[in-house]
């Protein structure tokens, strides 16, 4: 299948990241690190900035990112960085008089700015970007509607206010407050927001002759083509995995697991948030920490995956792979689990360097049910818990809070601390749409819809309950 991105921004990073991977598996990755601007970027005339001078560093930064390297300000722990060539596209000033403004007599945004930041000029009004605090209060006054509040996406998309501005009004990341959603790398319309690749340390493990088994997120389905999940394991054989697994076989013991716990909170009169969404686990953590003992104590589904392979042997590297960034923090923070993260995009990339097309490889077994391929959306593991209440015939009735996307996270978060929420559940999913359109995927939401009722159509009915206590045995996995 040919992989083609819905923008420009994100079809650069896959090229960058694919030429990073040809090189990595030929050995040939240093020698040709200071060519790939220009193999990208030939020249002489510029394709989508002012010049090819600013349009090589963009390329030389993102192959720093691509083979792990740190952006300034990033870290060796943090996972999101900001790319500064790209970051120089949006506008300084948020608020702008446009040509609507009409000169009308009152000066009604005069009036209304308390910082004398707005004066009147023969053409019309103009506002000192020196003085202006952003209070938006002439944008609200004006009766033309002609100031425009041209807000950066990333800061409009942060949903924890973690985009904040240099002195010199460059964005930067407040990582005390990120929680590594990935809003701002989704919506930066200049791919100037991007995580930190582990494609070349993954590559050198699976040269090294250890033990590397991938393991897939339930959300792979549908994001390559019409791929089955059993397609995708044998692709991920070709490109040099030792074997690979699906984690919706992970989310069936979460499932279980968290079922379980679900029961003895509700015997005690109890509430629950869950804790499978890495994202959804640091926005309580270190904005709602005073509900973080009503979190499950559950693993995630890739951990559990993780701690099963490594029952069977136990030198086995992991590496997760997901369209999640989030997930690139989790590994440094919880113990026993995945050893690397490689996204979609990355996934993607390795395939394009070995020339694999995933649609057309052989089938094999799948792992997991179709309750823990659900996981993948919004009301997915709510779905898989209730499912195994009524396997386990649980006579313990819930309500539950779908929480689809940050913003209702936040809002159920908000009204969980004051002691007013009303469900015994809370699931918290921070991408819309659950994990599926997390902000490494591939597909297009339309064309990810149709892929994946084509393919879970044709998924098993297994029983959640059966598959990890008859089909696979989880009973020695550690599940908290």
């Amino acid at each position: 299948m040919k992989i083609e991105y819905d923008n420009e921004a994100k079809q650069l990073k896959f090229e960058v990241l694919t030429k990073v991977a040809k090189y990595a598996f030929d050995g040939t990755l240093e020698e040709n690190i200071d060519a790939m601007p220009y193999d990208i970027i030939p020249g002489p005339l510029p394709t989508f900035r002012c010049c090819v001078y600013r349009e090589r560093e963009i390329i030389r930064e993102r192959v720093v990112s691509a083979r792990g390297g740190n952006l300034p300000g990033q870290g060796d722990s943090n996972v999101i960085g900001v790319l500064p060539a790209a970051c120089e596209g949006c506008p300084i000033s948020r608020f702008r008089v446009t040509d609507n403004c009409q000169h009308c007599l009152a000066q009604k945004c005069r009036e209304a700015c308390p910082f004398g930041a707005i004066s009147i000029t023969p053409k019309g009004a103009y506002i000192d970007p020196q003085k202006c605090r952003e209070c938006g209060r002439c944008a609200a006054a004006c009766p033309y509607n002609a100031i425009s509040d041209t807000l950066r996406p990333c800061v409009r998309s942060c949903p924890v206010k973690a985009i904040k501005e240099d002195q010199y009004k460059r964005t930067v990341i407040d990582y005390s407050a990120c929680i590594s959603c990935g809003a701002c790398m989704k919506n930066c319309p200049f791919g100037a927001i991007t995580d930190r690749s582990q494609i070349v340390d993954i590559i050198k493990a699976m040269q090294s002759g250890i033990r590397v088994v991938a393991c897939f997120a339930p959300a792979a389905e549908g994001h390559f083509g019409t791929a089955t999940a059993g397609m995708i394991k044998s692709a991920l054989k070709k490109v040099g995995f030792a074997d690979a697994l699906e984690v919706s076989l992970g989310a069936d013991a979460v499932a279980f697991h968290e079922a379980m716990e679900l029961k003895e909170a509700l015997k005690e009169d109890r509430k629950m948030t869950t804790s499978c969404c890495p994202a959804f686990v640091e926005l309580i953590k270190k904005h709602y920490p005073q509900v973080k003992d009503l979190m499950s104590h559950t693993i995630s589904p890739m951990t559990a995956a993780a701690r099963y392979l490594r029952l069977q042997d136990p030198q086995t590297k992991v590496v997760f792979v997901g369209p999640c960034v989030a997930k690139k923090n989790e590994i440094q923070q919880v113990p026993d689990t995945a050893d690397y993260v490689l996204t979609f995009e990355e996934l993607a990339a390795l395939f394009n360097a070995r020339e694999i097309d995933v649609e057309a490889e052989p089938e094999s077994e799948q792992d997991g049910s179709r309750a823990g391929k659900g996981f993948a959306k919004s009301g997915g593991v709510s779905g898989a818990v209730a499912q195994v209440f009524q396997e386990e015939k649980v006579d313990l009735p819930f309500t539950c809070a779908k929480c689809n996307g940050i913003q209702e996270c936040k809002k159920a978060l908000a009204v969980l601390k004051a002691g007013r929420l009303a469900e015994n559940f809370v699931e918290g999913m921070a991408c819309e749409g659950g994990c599926v359109s997390g902000p490494a995927g591939i597909a297009g939401s339309l064309k990810l819809k149709k892929n994946r009722a084509a393919i879970l159509a044709k998924a098993d009915h297994r029983s959640v309950s059966e598959n990890i206590q008859i089909t696979h045995d989880f009973s020695k996995v550690k599940m908290e």
